[in-house]
C-alpha cells in the first residue's frame, strides 16, 4: 500500500510539474511610443526610432519564447491567447527612456502584471539591452507565472 501510494505521489508530482513548464500563450502587441517632442524631430530622426520600436518587438517576441515564459502568438489579434501584453517606450528625451509593458488575462481582462524599465540613451544597443532587462526582471521575479 505504501509503495502504491509513493507511485501515485511521484506520477502528480511529475503531471503538476508537466502542467507548470508549459508556457502561457501570450497575443504581444506591437510596442508603440510616446513621444510628445516627435512633430519637432527630423524624419531621419523618427524613422530611426520607428525602427527601434520595431526591433524591440521582435526582441522581445524572441526573449520570451527562447526562455520558454510564454509562447509568443501572432502579433496583433491572435485569438485563443491566454495573456496579451502590451508594451511601450515613453521617450522623455534622447538620453532618458523607458520600456513597459503590461501583460493582462485574455479571458478576464485583469492586469497580471505591470513592469518598466529605464534606459539611457538613445541606440539600438540601450533599447535592446533595456528590453532584455525587462525580461530579466520578469523572469527573476515569476510573473510569467501567474
Amino acid at each position: 500500500m505504501l509503495r502504491l501510494i509513493t507511485l501515485l505521489a511521484f506520477a502528480g508530482l511529475a503531471c503538476a510539474q508537466a502542467s507548470a513548464a508549459e508556457p502561457k500563450s501570450l497575443a504581444l502587441m506591437d510596442c508603440e511610443l510616446i513621444d510628445d517632442m516627435r512633430p519637432f524631430a527630423s524624419e531621419q530622426a523618427r524613422r530611426e526610432v520607428d525602427q527601434r520600436i520595431a526591433l524591440i518587438t521582435a526582441e522581445l517576441a524572441k526573449e520570451l519564447e527562447r526562455r520558454g515564459m510564454y509562447r509568443v502568438l501572432d502579433r496583433g489579434s491572435a485569438p485563443g491567447a491566454e495573456r496579451i501584453a502590451r508594451c511601450w517606450v515613453q521617450k522623455v528625451s534622447n538620453l532618458i527612456l523607458n520600456i513597459n509593458i503590461e501583460v493582462r488575462n485574455a479571458a478576464t481582462d485583469e492586469t497580471v502584471y505591470v513592469k518598466s524599465v529605464d534606459i539611457r540613451g538613445n541606440t539600438d544597443e540601450t533599447w535592446l539591452r533595456g528590453v532584455r532587462r525587462l525580461v530579466d526582471n520578469i523572469e527573476e521575479r515569476r510573473h510569467h507565472l501567474r
